[in-house]
């Protein structure tokens, strides 16, 4: 027998040999080790004070829930604090969090501390076969699945039971209110429309500085937001974070200085000053910010699907899977500071099914 046919046999178990030769042909069976039963299996008060951890738990998850879904709706989105450690953040978020996580954290450690204290821990092995689908086999299986369930002293404990299926079910609210709630209020006229109106300043976008025409040199690229949704707005009469948010997803505009004689438009001639010229950031496309400019070829690209514009005529699309120019912003000079002459004269952003 070759070295490759020999069978080290595991510790503590007997080979059993065939024929007179050393080669092993299996192992005995050693058995389960014996049952040591826990101390609710022994003791019923145990057993009762196990019972009532696992409903507390519970009982913990259905009130974070339900904190969860009240929070939801009376707490101010906008609440911030500062947390030590940790610093300025939005105690709105947090609550949230917080709560969420002890509803799941309630299920999870009930559903643990049951199955540690009071579900049947008796070890069962399997032999393998063959299982017919005959109606014998079906009601032994119905048979096992009723004596599991007796087992499980579910019969016996009916508010444990009810427990578990609220802290089961109110579990769907954390998880329900901000799929249906959470996705910001409907969107209005926002598909139609944005803050540009006539008179206000193009700021550059975050530091909030105004433009001069004389500043900007050919090539020059900008970003820009109109004045008061740029950066955080904290005074009392200024938008709100989720107005600046809502801006800067809609009103974010690119703004080049471009040579008159490479446009070819005479719209965008009328809608500049001296070859500043200011588009809409929001690809037409699927509404990814488009930000990289083409000095040389006066190109526009969105990176995301590379959809190309041409900048010196009415931002055409060249290349690309968008369908539609970009919107242009029509500016003027006002006390020596670009301003918007008017709001955008056609929807921004991606096409949708209402629009013609």
């Amino acid at each position: 027998m070759s070295d490759d046919q020999i069978a080290v046999p595991e510790p503590h178990a007997t080979p059993a040999t065939t024929g007179g030769t050393d080669t092993i042909d299996r192992f005995d069976n050693p058995g389960l080790p014996p049952h040591r039963p826990r101390r609710s299996d022994v003791d019923a008060k145990a057993a009762k004070r196990a019972e009532h951890q696992v409903s507390a738990l519970f009982t913990l998850s259905v009130l974070a829930s339900i904190a969860f879904a009240v929070c939801y709706f009376v707490v101010d989105p906008n609440l911030r604090g500062r947390l030590i450690l940790i610093g300025p953040m939005n105690l709105y978020h947090l609550i949230l969090g917080l709560t969420m996580a002890v509803s799941l954290l309630g299920i999870g450690l009930g559903a643990i501390h049951w199955a540690k204290t009071l579900m049947p821990d008796t070890e069962i092995a399997e032999e393998r076969h063959l299982m017919a689908s005959d109606q014998a086999s079906r009601d032994e299986t119905a048979g096992v699945l009723s004596a599991g369930f007796r087992e499980a002293q579910l019969d016996r404990r009916p508010v444990l039971l009810a427990l578990t299926g609220g802290a089961l079910a109110l579990f769907a609210i954390p998880v329900a209110l901000p799929t249906i709630f959470g996705l910001g209020p409907l969107p209005g006229d926002t598909l139609e429309s944005t803050v540009w109106k006539r008179g206000m300043k193009l700021m550059i976008d975050p530091s909030g500085t105004p433009i001069r025409p004389e500043h900007l040199t050919q090539g020059t690229v900008v970003h820009v937001m109109p004045e008061g949704f740029v950066g955080d707005n904290h005074e009392e009469d200024g938008p709100s974070a989720l107005e600046i948010m809502e801006a800067k997803a809609t009103a974010s505009v690119l703004l080049v200085k471009l040579n008159p004689g490479d446009i070819q438009s005479q719209k965008q001639l009328d809608w500049g000053v001296d070859g500043i010229v200011a588009y809409s950031k929001i690809c037409t496309h699927v509404g990814c910010p488009v930000a990289l400019y083409e000095r040389q070829t006066h190109h526009l690209l969105c990176p995301c699907h590379q959809s190309t514009f041409d900048m010196t005529n009415d931002c055409e699309v060249i290349f690309g899977p968008a369908k539609r120019p970009l919107p242009q912003l029509p500016i003027m000079v006002e006390n020596g500071y670009l301003v918007a002459a008017d709001g955008f004269a056609e929807p921004i952003g991606p096409s949708y099914w209402e629009r013609g």
